[in-house]
C-alpha cells in the first residue's frame, strides 16, 4: 500500500486488511513523502504485521516498486490508502491462486463507493470489468480497457519481478502491466464477489494524472499491439474511421503499423481517405480481407452499442475474435 497524503482514509483502508479472515500475511505500507497526518496515525499502528517504508515523495509509480521490492511473500496484494477490503478477500484470492497455479494475475469484482459520488462513466466502467471473470473474458476485452482493478489484484511475486515490476512509460502503470502479462502469455482469473470497494471522487489519479488520459491509454494499446497482435501479420484493417479510430491509426503508424484499408459505415466518409488510407463500406470488407495472406482487423469504435454489432457482423462473415479480429476503444 502506497500512500501519499491519505490521513483521510487510511485508518479505515488499513482497519479493513487488519479484519482479513486470513491472518497469515504482511503488511508493506511505503509513505512516499506525505506532509499530513499520514505518519503519525501510521507510527501508532502497533500490528507486527505491518512494515512501514518511509521515503521523500518520489511518486506512486516508485512508491510502488519499493514496496515490491520489501515484499517477501509469494503473493502480492494490492490496496490503495483510500479503498477498503472485505474481510475475505485474501483468503479468496489466496484459494484460488493455490488452486490454479498458471493464475499470474488474480483480481476481484469491486464495488464503487460512496455511492452519491460515483459518477455515470465510472459506474459503467465498474459493470463492465465486474463482468470480465475469466482469462478468456480479459484478453477479449484487455485492448478496450483496464480490465482489472489495481487495488484489487494479487499477483505472484516471482512472476512480479521477472516481468520487470511497475514501469514507466507515460502511460497508466497497472494497465501496462496488465498488457505485459498479456504479452507473456500469462493467465487471468477474478474471484466473482466485490471483495474491494473502490472509492469514487475528484482527486483519483485516473482524473488527475495525465498518464491516465485516452491519448496515453491509445498509445499504450498502440504499443502492445505492434510487439505482439500485429507480429508477421501481412494486413492492417482498421473499422472505424472516427475519433477513435484515426487516433488509434495515428500511432499504430508511428510504430510502423499503418492501417491499408479503413471500414466505416457513415456515407460520408465512404470512398474519401484518411491520411491517404481508403474508407470503404462494410460490403468490402470480405473482398479487402481476402486481398492479404494473414490479416488482422482492429474494431477502433467507441460505443458499447457499436462494438456488439461489430462483433456479430464478424462473426456472420466467418471471422473469429482473437484471432481474426480485436477489439480496440
Amino acid at each position: 500500500m502506497p500512500v501519499y497524503n491519505g490521513a483521510a482514509t487510511l485508518d479505515e483502508a488499513l482497519d479493513s486488511v487488519v479484519a482479513q479472515t486470513m491472518s497469515d500475511y504482511e503488511i508493506v505500507v511505503v509513505n512516499d513523502g506525505s506532509t499530513d497526518a499520514t505518519a503519525t496515525l501510521l507510527a501508532a499502528r502497533q500490528d507486527p504485521r505491518m512494515r512501514l517504508l518511509s521515503s521523500s515523495h518520489v511518486g506512486l509509480l516508485q512508491a510502488l516498486n519499493l514496496g515490491l521490492a520489501a515484499c517477501r511473500a509469494p503473493f502480492v496484494a494490492r490496496l490503495d490508502a483510500d479503498d477498503v477490503c472485505r474481510p475475505q478477500r485474501l483468503e479468496r484470492q489466496v484459494s484460488l491462486m493455490q488452486q490454479q497455479p498458471d493464475v499470474g494475475v488474480c483480481g476481484t469484482q469491486v464495488e464503487a463507493f460512496p455511492a452519491g459520488d460515483v459518477a455515470t462513466g465510472f459506474d459503467i466502467y465498474v459493470q463492465w470489468q465486474n463482468a470480465l471473470l475469466t482469462h478468456n473474458d480479459i484478453c477479449r476485452e484487455i485492448f478496450i480497457e483496464s480490465p482489472i482493478a489495481h487495488p484489487s489484484a494479487m499477483l505472484r511475486r516471482h512472476e512480479m519481478v521477472a516481468l520487470g515490476g511497475y514501469q514507466e512509460r507515460g502511460w497508466a502503470e497497472d494497465y501496462d502491466l496488465w498488457l505485459r502479462y498479456h504479452a507473456a502469455g500469462r493467465h487471468f482469473a477474478k474471484v466473482a464477489e466485490p471483495l474491494v470497494r473502490w472509492r469514487e471522487h475528484g482527486a483519483r489519479a485516473t482524473r488527475t494524472d495525465s498518464r491516465y488520459s485516452v491519448e496515453n491509454f491509445l498509445r499504450a494499446k498502440a504499443h502492445y499491439l505492434s510487439c505482439g497482435p500485429l507480429n508477421s501479420r501481412d494486413g492492417l484493417l482498421v473499422w472505424g474511421a472516427g475519433q477513435t479510430g484515426r487516433r488509434l491509426s495515428k500511432h499504430l503508424s508511428r510504430a510502423g503499423h499503418q492501417p491499408d484499408v479503413f471500414i466505416d459505415i457513415a456515407p460520408k466518409r465512404i470512398g474519401s481517405t484518411l491520411r491517404g488510407v481508403p474508407i470503404v463500406g462494410t460490403e468490402q470488407l470480405m473482398s479487402c480481407w481476402q486481398s492479404y495472406n494473414r490479416p488482422l482487423l482492429l474494431a477502433a469504435v467507441a460505443s458499447r452499442g457499436a462494438r456488439a454489432l461489430i462483433r456479430e457482423h464478424l462473426a456472420r462473415v466467418g471471422l473469429l475474435e482473437g484471432d481474426d479480429f480485436l477489439c480496440v476503444a
